[in-house]
């Protein structure tokens, strides 16, 4: 029986799935792939009328693409495979693809044709897979762009030609699909970093082959399905004390904004006490937007917190450095943002004092805040994004989330799950500081670290999708208008985790 969950392989683990179906798959995986993809391909381009182009790599990804053409001549559409490798060097499986497409009648050019008048239906990518970790040169480069400039929908196999399958990093000429039809399982490089911008539309296609049954996964994509043992209703018989009391500590000169938007996303999804520290002495006594936040000084914090949130405009100041490193010795679960991490970054005895805590620590650093706490630059975080998150999460013994475009939280224990809501609107100021009332504010509620923390990433995300929809963003979308967007989300999940699962059995009334 398939997981609910969808997990995420490197290139290592699907290799290692792929060398133990191997000897005795019936039938091959590659013809399975093929086939997978065939079908893929006439959802696709159903409507559409004119020729399939097929561009097939000296690999087995060029096996998947004569499997693929072979089929959808069966069924009667007119394909022509470009193929310029030598059909004799192709690995085994893929060579006999290659000779059951010419035997069927299939129609080889050694060189990309001109489109047809009205164009091709469909072009598809079978030229490298998921092994690939140099730069595409030479005619197979000009043959992506080429492809690349083409008006009808590009399909890739596995993953685009030119994407690192691991990191989502292009190397070089990179074939920029409008979908990919990936197999077994979906790979880190397909959902973040750059990837999502070259795979367009994925589909994963197990081609009957469960995964974790042959390999447990380490990651996992996000999904409600992770916390939704945790949406239940909440009692009549209640009261604010059961729902927590968050702290944001940070509100610098000139940065108190960020500080009260910490606040105000904890306060709206739910949180029973909202007290925000301000390192502002000149700060307002009140937030006039929104009352109920309790503005303090900094050091005026409650010292009984659920949860603690520091960095939203904290600052880097002596002053800041000094109220971190107290929060850093309270026993509770702790949220560190920007200037907090900043400053983890550059200071030893920080670093080490959040290394060596028992407490719930939980980390949103942005790459260039990974950098700096990795030693790096922020170029080599990104080249791989998901080798960074997990040792910052291993290093300081905490939950990490490394955001960005396919934001990928890690757990110290090696484990790790990859975000897939939001979009580039979220690029704007104040979404981290929204993101950490979030995160703190379901802590303060009691949910557990990691849960608190998967759920707070997947719901801004989807805050941001929702107001998209409705048209307000991408383009101009702020911070603030978030919030609202998530306690809506929140709450939506919260009526849908209630409802029977589609296939349960229907009640009998007493």
């Amino acid at each position: 029986m398939f997981s609910p969950l969808r997990p995420i392989y490197p290139v290592a683990g699907i290799r290692a799935i792929e060398n133990k179906l191997i000897p005795s798959a019936r039938p091959p995986l590659m013809e399975r792939a093929g086939r997978a993809a065939a079908e893929d391909a006439v959802r696709l381009i159903m409507d559409r009328p004119g020729p399939i182009l097929v561009a097939c790599g000296p690999g087995n990804n060029g096996g998947d693409g004569f499997v693929m053409a072979r089929q959808l001549a069966q069924a009667g559409r007119e394909v022509i495979v470009a193929f310029c490798a030598t059909a004799d060097r192709l690995p085994a499986e893929a060579a006999k693809a290659h000779a059951d497409y010419v035997a069927a009648g299939g129609t080889v050019v050694s060189d990309l044709p001109a489109a047809p008048a009205n164009g091709w239906a469909l072009v598809v990518d079978a030229l490298f897979g998921i092994g690939l970790v140099r730069p595409v040169e030479g005619r197979y480069a000009s043959w992506i762009n080429t492809l690349n400039a083409q008006p009808a929908p590009r399909m890739a196999l596995d993953v685009p030609s030119g994407l690192n399958a691991d990191s989502g990093e292009p190397l070089g000429a990179t074939f920029c699909a409008t979908h990919t039809t990936t197999f077994i399982a979906l790979k880190p490089g397909l959902l973040t970093n750059d990837g999502p911008d070259y795979c367009g539309e994925i589909s994963v296609q197990r081609i009957d082959i469960d995964a974790e049954a042959w390999l447990p996964a380490s990651g996992h994509a996000i999904a409600p399905s992770l916390f939704r043992g945790l949406l239940r209703p909440r009692p009549r018989n209640t009261h604010k004390g059961i729902y927590g009391d968050a702290g944001i500590l940070g509100g610098n000169t000139g940065m108190v904004g960020a500080a009260l938007l910490a606040g105000r996303a904890a306060l709206w999804l739910g949180t029973g006490r909202v007290y925000v520290g301000l390192l502002d002495e000149h700060g307002p006594a009140v937030d006039l937007v929104r009352p109920e936040l309790m503005l303090r000084h900094a050091r005026s914090l409650p010292e009984r917190l659920s949860a603690l949130a520091v960095g939203p405009g904290l600052g880097t100041q002596a002053a800041s450095e000094g109220l971190l490193a107290a929060a850093l010795e309270r026993e509770i679960p702790l949220v560190l943002d920007a200037d907090a991490l900043n400053l983890i970054g550059t200071d030893p005895g920080l670093s080490a004092a959040l290394g060596a805590r028992q407490a719930p620590s939980l980390l949103t650093p942005h790459p260039a805040e990974a950098a700096r706490m990795l030693g790096c630059d922020t170029a080599s975080v990104q080249r791989d994004r998901l080798r960074a998150a997990l040792e910052i999460a291993r290093r300081y013994q905490a939950l990490v989330v490394l955001k960005g475009c396919g934001s990928i939280i890690a757990t110290a224990d090696g484990r790790w799950f990859i975000n897939g809501s939001g979009h580039p609107g979220m690029a704007s100021a104040g979404m981290g500081d929204v993101l950490t009332g979030l995160t703190v504010g379901l802590l303060a509620q009691g949910w557990p670290p990691e849960s608190a923390l998967i759920a707070a990433v997947h719901l801004h995300g989807a805050a941001a999708d929702r107001l998209a929809r409705e048209g307000i963003g991408p383009v101009g979308l702020t911070a603030s208008e978030t919030i609202d967007a998530a306690r809506g989300v929140f709450n939506g999940w919260l009526i849908e985790a209630q409802r029977p699962p589609r296939n349960a059995a229907p009640r009998t009334p007493r």
